[in-house]
């Protein structure tokens, strides 16, 4: 079912899901991290950063089925207009491009010191985005 014919509580469960998956794709990335496996835990950070955009995108009837597209509305809709800060931009962008260089890039190694740096980023995003999908929603 497309998000645009959702009822309110559908969109509400779906926001509910999203934020849900963005939870457990963060404790996946500290399990990852926790037995070496640094790349893998990197692109859990990215797409729990996806699933919390995804979330926010949702609860505020923004539609996007591309994750350059998630990328391009939280920029549009949250960061130009001042309402998320220009470093959660940056912090999703950041894994984008790291999620995808160790997915698909030859020789694309993390290290610890790589997750270390990006865990809290991306709590930090979770956090930001999640606040303002739940203020959308009362």
């Amino acid at each position: 079912m497309k998000e645009e014919t959702l009822s309110k509580e559908q969109r509400a469960d779906l926001v509910n899901y999203y934020f849900e998956r963005a939870h457990e794709s963060i404790e996946e990335a500290k399990y990852l991290r926790d037995g070496g496996y640094y790349n893998g835990s990197v692109t859990r950070l990215y797409y729990a950063c996806f699933n919390a955009a995804r979330g926010l995108l949702t609860a505020n009837d923004i539609d996007t089925s591309t994750h350059n597209g998630v990328k391009t509305m939280i920029s549009m809709e949250f960061i130009r207009k001042g309402l998320l800060g220009i470093e959660h931009g940056a912090t999703l962008t950041d894994l984008f491009n790291q999620r995808h260089a160790s997915d698909y890039e030859a020789y694309a190694f993390r290290d610890e010191s790589s997750v270390a740096y990006l865990l809290p980023k991306a709590e930090a995003f979770i956090d930001a985005v999640e606040s303002l999908a739940l203020n959308r929603n009362h």
